[in-house]
């Protein structure tokens, strides 16, 4: 490892905010030395609780994720918070809407907030969340929560990577539980029914109550319904508390190991076809190369379908570059 790398990690290991800002641009730029810094702060990650929040747009994530945080520092805590945002069309990075609307934390060292954009990801992360979160982990950060984008029915990727994932509903929404029961309701360890104040909360409270009872999950964990009205904090602690008899659950069963067993069987998947892709690129399918092909097939002068096997087959006869 190299000097300038330990002395980035002695950084961020020792509360540097620059130091962390930079090494979370580098891993998400993929910059040449985020893969050495990544491999030095991984050996010092994996104590801090992360925790996803996911629901459908205009369920107030941001603000309840800036509520929480709020009362998670009242308890003396270190949180960071990473918020996913749409990516913008023109510039191809962040809006940053989710962190402008958690301005209460500005000045608060105690707290580290970063917007992430999509960058055309599905599953309501980026592709990086996952090691940005490892980044804060390593930093010393006791709660990782992590905003997705607002989500619909199949767009759970969170729930491979949070150790407590949180699906929030809110009253008035047509078909509410009905609507989204085929994809994200399945993966709620804790519901929350945000701007409680609203008529029909009641209403979501019973669907989901009713749905817990057609089936039961493998683990028999049956998922709280915490109301909360986020904007004024009622409910918030509430909810802190539902996540700490959630993290007690994880701590006594073994579902806790289980669980990050099987987030890092998907993740290890996950970075394996990226360096594969990376490899692929970066050998044979430069964006001269790209051209050069797609005016090929364009013309019917090449099968995509052939072709795409022969360059497959060719890296597979080539020596490994790792």
């Amino acid at each position: 490892m190299s000097t300038d790398i330990t002395t980035w990690v002695e950084e961020i290991r020792a509360g540097n905010l620059r130091a962390l800002s930079r090494a979370i641009t580098a891993v998400e730029n993929r910059t040449a030395d985020s893969h050495a810094l990544l491999r030095s702060l991984f050996a010092h990650s994996g104590h801090a609780r992360i925790v996803g929040l996911t629901g459908s747009p205009g369920a107030g994530k941001s603000t309840l994720v800036d509520a929480l945080a709020g009362e998670y520092r009242r308890r003396q805590k270190t949180v960071g918070i990473i918020a996913i945002d749409p990516t913008s069309p023109y510039t191809g990075g962040a809006i940053l809407g989710d962190r402008i609307r958690m301005q209460s934390h500005t000045g608060d060292n105690g707290t580290f907030i970063r917007s992430m954009a999509t960058r055309g990801a599905l599953g309501g992360l980026s592709s990086t969340t996952a090691d940005v979160a490892t980044v804060m982990d390593a930093a010393g950060r006791d709660l990782v929560l992590i905003e997705t984008v607002g989500v619909g029915q199949d767009e759970v990727d969170i729930v491979r990577l949070a150790d407590i994932t949180i699906v929030i509903l809110v009253p008035g929404m047509g078909d509410d539980v009905q609507s989204i029961k085929a994809g994200i309701m399945e993966i709620a360890d804790i519901f929350v029914i945000n701007k409680a104040d609203h008529n029909g909360a009641e209403r979501v409270e019973r669907e989901i109550k009713s749905m817990q009872s057609l089936s039961q999950r493998h683990d028999s964990w049956i998922p709280p319904v915490v109301k909360t009205v986020a904007s004024t904090g009622a409910g918030v602690p509430e909810l802190a508390q539902a996540i700490d008899q959630y993290e007690e659950f994880l701590t006594t069963s073994e579902l806790g190991r289980e669980r990050r067993v099987a987030n890092w069987r998907n993740r290890l998947r996950q970075m394996l076809r990226d360096e594969v892709l990376r490899q692929i690129v970066s050998q044979a399918f430069t964006d001269e190369a790209v051209g050069r092909y797609a005016e090929q097939v364009a013309s019917h002068e090449r099968d995509p379908y052939a072709l795409i096997g022969e360059i497959v087959g060719e890296l597979a006869r080539r020596e490994p570059s790792c």
